[in-house]
This record gives structure tokens, sequence and C-alpha cells, in this order.
């Protein structure tokens, strides 16, 4: 970038950019790109070390913004610094299939690193991409050849700030110590309602103080020089810092600046020609000149920098091979040449076992059987290793100034599912880490995020239903499967024994373009035993569990309730009536499966009744109106768990008697 081009005119094509955008589309946030444009100018012509030619470089650093509303900031800064989103995108701000939508989205903008506009999530990325760097760094690294050496940047606003998963993960991020991780606070004092101190009087500085960060107070937001020497300050500090950056919201637009009219709304033709005149614009809408255009370019120096380290790399290499081979290897998300054969072997070795344990259980043995050749696995859990069971021998607590690959988030779970998001996006881990099944509503949004964002993010659930019995229904999940499986790309697994249980974790770690969720029991479930030709068909969502010919009604179950089915079918079978077994693991799965196979598996014509421990509605999709839902409509209550399923009708006696309604009808 060129340095001798007055900072102004850098900052204020930003501000151009954003309100003429904005007021194209008619639609968006213009007072946050235009406070945070100095401040944009600081970091990205100072410190930001990318590369507009190779968005995906890998020792790149990381910048978020978490305050995604202000999108037009990082599309001008994307387009201004060199990469492929074009004046044209940047005039179809908005738009149906634009490069430049509403918020940030990953892989629809070349540069955007994460999915932002939920507010906080960003910021919960960040950490987790910081984390990722620091446990790459620490284990790659050699004297001499620092080849994962790079920051993370995070924008963020007071919304972000007010969001409860700001402190869940900016707790964590300092009680770790995550050096390398930089946010730069947007404090305006402004939000959509208005000035912010009837609602947020909080002592930020002291408040991050407590968490153990670095904080550099009252930085002026729009002093560039001040801003730069924060950042400075920040990359020497053996902790996370926060720059407190004091804005106007909307600098530089005369009539609405400092106020929350800016906030989110186009300025208006008129206001935008007092901006133009206020901040000596003269330059028509979208038009940028040749000389701010060369002060923001960035492609060759971005590629000078990727080019200096690919020599580092080319070096390390030859010093290194096995290592440099193992971390392209994981950055590039593959899975190990031997993995298929060691899954395979471990559904083996499972189904010679035949052992009848709780699933969390075989959840474990299946974390043990694959983690000696997945050393990019990332464990943890939300203050509940010893109940969800998600470490294994090998496994080591990540710990300050101490890394490993089991993380103890403490009771965050919100907060662990999107560090595990910027986890997964950062690369070169397969995150996961667990909490019980009725509280995936605290983490459900960052479930969402990582499903939009298409990331192996694998999230464990256990003590899945009623079945876990006296903790009362506060703790039993009723609607949460069902309520998983509407979200859009999440693969959702509730497996019935042990061989669903590791066949569920292979399909999860394969899964390289979305997230799984894998459901457990808490109490033990027995062994189901099946041909070989149905253990590979466990992995298609849904398979034919037992059967009979000329079958005269279909159970299908999920799960604790598969053991209910196969006795139910027991009981069935025992009065002359031909039953088959469906063990549906996958509704998801085994809904992606062709046409003829869900036939096959489902039959035409025959009488159909679903069983599981949930809400009855969704199953109905498989048994049709005409077809009955063994499940609960209510909450739970307290009691043993063979007392729960017995009051609520889970047995063998009512599964038969809706049988043979369905049969009749």
């Amino acid at each position: 970038m060129n340095a001798k081009l007055p900072h102004t005119q850098m900052a204020n094509a930003i501000r151009a950019l954003a309100m003429d955008a904005v007021q194209k589309a008619n639609s968006g946030h213009p007072g946050m790109p235009m406070g945070m444009a100095e401040i944009a100018v600081a970091l990205w012509s100072g410190h930001h070390r990318h590369s507009p030619a190779n968005p995906k470089w890998v020792n790149r650093d990381r910048f978020l913004l978490s305050n995604g509303h202000g999108s037009m900031l990082h599309y001008a800064l994307l387009h201004l610094s060199g990469y492929d989103v074009s004046m044209s995108d940047i005039q179809s701000f908005r738009q149906l299939h634009s490069k430049t939508p509403g918020h940030p989205e990953v892989d629809i903008t070349p540069g955007v690193e994460t999915t932002t506009g939920p507010l906080g999530q960003g910021l919960a990325n960040a950490v987790g991409m910081a984390l990722a760097e620091w446990l790459l760094a620490n284990e790659f690294n050699k004297p001499g050849h620092d080849v994962v050496d790079h920051y993370t940047y995070a924008f963020l606003g007071d919304g972000c700030l007010m969001e409860g998963i700001s402190h869940e993960v900016c707790s964590l991020a300092g009680t770790l110590g995550l050096k390398k991780l930089i946010g730069l606070y947007d404090d305006n004092g402004i939000s959509i309602d208005g000035k912010v101190e009837g609602w947020f009087t909080d002592d930020t500085p002291k408040r991050f103080e407590s968490y153990g960060w670095n904080v550099i107070r009252d930085v002026d937001g729009h002093d560039v020089a001040a801003v730069d020497a924060a950042i400075a300050a920040a990359k020497q500090a053996d902790k996370p810092t926060l720059i407190c950056c004091k804005t106007v919201i909307g600098k530089g637009s005369p009539n609405l600046q400092g106020g929350d009219k800016v906030h989110g709304a186009a300025l208006g033709d008129k206001e935008i020609a007092a901006v133009r005149e206020y901040i000596s614009w003269s330059h028509e809408p979208f038009l940028v000149p040749d000389e701010v255009n060369t002060a923001w370019h960035f492609k060759d120096q971005g590629s000078a920098h990727e080019a200096e380290w690919n020599s580092k790399f080319d070096a390390y290499t030859a010093a290194f091979p096995k290592e440099a081979a193992e971390l392209t290897r994981r950055m590039n998300g593959d899975l190990p040449a031997n993995f298929d054969e060691t899954l395979a072997a471990a559904i083996a070795a499972t189904v010679e076992k035949k052992e009848t344990i709780a699933t969390r259980k075989a959840s474990q043995n299946a974390i043990q059987a694959l983690a000696p050749i997945l050393p990019e696995f990332l464990g943890g859990s939300a203050d509940l290793t010893s109940s969800n069971l998600t470490n294994w021998k090998e496994s080591s607590n990540v710990r300050s100034g101490k890394p490993g690959n089991h993380i103890n988030y403490g009771v965050r779970e919100f907060g662990m599912s999107a560090i595990m998001n910027g986890i997964a996006l950062h690369g070169g881990f397969i995150p996961f880490g667990a909490t019980f099944l009725t509280f995936s509503d605290y983490s459900r949004n960052a479930l969402r995020m990582a499903a939009l964002m298409k990331q192996r993010s694998i999230f464990v659930f256990t003590h899945d239903s009623i079945g876990l019995g006296e903790d009362g229904p506060t703790h039993q999940s009723v609607e949460h499967i069902s309520s998983l499986r509407l979200i859009p790309g999440l693969d959702n697994w509730r497996p019935a024994d042990t061989v669903e249980s590791i066949v569920a974790w292979g399909a999860a770690v394969k899964r390289k373009n979305g997230p799984s969720t894998l459901i457990f029991s808490r109490q033990n479930l027995p062994y189901q035993e099946r041909s070989e030709q149905t253990v590979a068909d466990i992995a298609k969502g849904g398979y034919i569990l037992s059967d009979e010919a000329d079958a005269k009604v279909v159970l299908i179950a999920t799960g604790s309730e598969v053991e209910l089915a196969q006795n139910s079918a027991a009981a069935l079978r025992a009065e002359g009536i031909a039953v088959r077994v469906v063990s549906m693991p996958s509704t998801d799965v085994f809904d992606r499966q062709d046409a003829a196979y869900k036939a096959a598996v489902l039959g035409k014509g025959i009488p159909r009744v679903a069983i599981e421990a949930g809400v009855t509605d969704f199953w109905y999709k498989y048994v049709g109106l005409e077809g009955a839902v063994v499940g609960i409509d209510t909450f739970g209550e307290s009691a043993p768990a063979p007392v729960l399923f017995k009051h609520f009708g889970f047995t063998v006696e009512n599964v038969v008697a809706k049988a043979k309604s369905v049969m009749a009808a």
C-alpha cells in the first residue's frame, strides 16, 4: 500500500462505497463502515497479512467482522485491496446471487473467513481460529521454522459484547492466554434503539481485564496512527488484546453522524450529497480515483508475503518432510489414507464384541478406535466430560501454556459450539464437543451456522430422552431431536447400539462439507444382531433390521426405541403376524437415498408405526396420516427410566396395540 496518500482519503473511499452501495440497494447498514473506516485503514494498511490472489493461503492472518451488519466495510476492503470482488459486485450489494450479500458469508465472497450476522458469533469464531493457530503452531513449528504464525483480528461492536456468547468465549480466551487474538471494539455508544447508555453501562475494559485480557483503552478510532500504535502494542502482549476504539457512528455524515438513524438505513440522496461535500469526495457514485486504488492495492504485496512463506515452507519440507506432508493433509481437510481401513476394522471388532452398553460409552469406544490415526481430533465437553465421555486414553487437556487435544469448555454450550466452528473454519482439526441433548437449545444458533457454512463440526449430545430418568423434565429431551432435524444441512444420528454408534462416528468424520450431531443414550442398550449386508446399510441412515416375508406392518424406530420395536415385533410374530423392523439412526441421511432404496426399506402399501421417545409430529412424514406414532407430546417426569418408559406408553403392549390398529384401518 502507498503510505504517501493521506489516510483520510483511503478511509473516505470506504465511506463512499458503503453509503453508495447501501443507497443503491435501499437496504443495509452504513453507520458502522463509516465509523470504523480509519480503524480498517490502520489494520489493513499496516498489519493484516493476507493474499488477495489466494484467499485460502494457509498462513494468512484471519480477519473477522463480528458486527457483520456492517458488511460493506468488509466488501470495500476486499475490493480495494485486490480480491475478486469487482465494482460490479459492490453495486450488486444485497442482490440475489451476488458476491456481496447482506451479511458476510464464507465461500460466497473471496476473503470472507466466516459467516457473521448473529452478533457475537464472529468473535467466538475468532477465538476458535486463534486457538487452532496456537495448537497447530505448537505441534508443527520447529526451531527456525515457524510455518504456522499468524494473527486473528476481529472487529466487534456493542451488540457483540451485549450478547451472552461474548462472555463465554472471551472468558475462555483469557484463561487460555490466546495472545494472537486481537479484538478492535467499535465503541460508538449507539445501537438500533439509540444510545446504549440506557441498557448497556458495563465497564468493558474492566470486564476484559478480569478475563485476563490485555486492554488498550480510549484509543481515538478516527486517528489511524493511534490505532496503528495500539495494534503494534497488542502484538507484543502475552495475552489476547481488546483495543477500545472511541468512534462516531456514521462519521462523515454531517446531519446523521453520532445518532441511531445512520445505523441501519440508507442515507438518502440529499444526505449523501452532503457527505460528499463534508468529506471533500467529489467523485461519482462507485468511482474510486486511481491514486486511492493504488494506495489500497495489496495484491502484489500479498503475493510477496505468500511467496516468502512458500520459501519457508519449502525449507521446512526439506528438513521435516513427514511433518510438512501431515500439515498439508490436515489443512486440506483430507483424512489419512488408512482411515477407511481403520474404520472397517473398528466396525468389525464392535460386531464381534456384541456389547450391551450405553451408546455414550459406545461413542467413547468409537473415539478411542479412531483417535490414534486422527491427530486432527480436537475433542471437548461443556463441563460434562465424565458424563459425555468425549475423552480417550491418549487425550490431554488444553491449558494455558500447555497445548493438548481435549478442551474443558466449562459450562459454555453456545460458546463451545461457536468456537468449534471457528476451529473448523481455520482448518487443521476436526473439532467435536459435547453436552446433554436438552442443552442443544443453548447452542442451537451455532449449530445452524455450522450447517449454513457447511463446516465439519461434530456435536455430541448424550442423555438423549426420558431415559436419563430422575433428573426430570428440565433435562429430558422431548422436542430436541425433531427440531434439530429441521436444520437444513445438519446430519443427525441417533444410534441404537454399539455398531450403529461406530458407523455414525465414521459418517460424521468423513463428512467433509457439513456438520453432524451424534445423539447418545445414558442407559444401556442391547446389541442388535445383523447380517454383513445390514451392517453396511447402516451408513444409509435407515435399513431393515429384521424382516419376514409378506410383512403386514412396519415398525420404524431410532436409538433406545429400536429394542422396543424388536421386542414388539417378537410379540406380534408370536401371534402369527409378519413384521418388518426398520432402524433409522439418521433420517437426514436416509432421505438422501434414492427412491428405490427408500421404497425397498419402508415397503409400499404396508401400514407403519414409528417409535421414538420424543414429539410425534415429525414421524408422520414416514408413516402417513393413516399410520401411528408412539411418542411423547408432553414434557417428561422425574422418576427412574423404566418407570417413565412404562408411564409414557413405551411398552410392548402399547406398540402391539398401535400396530394392530393401523393394520385394521
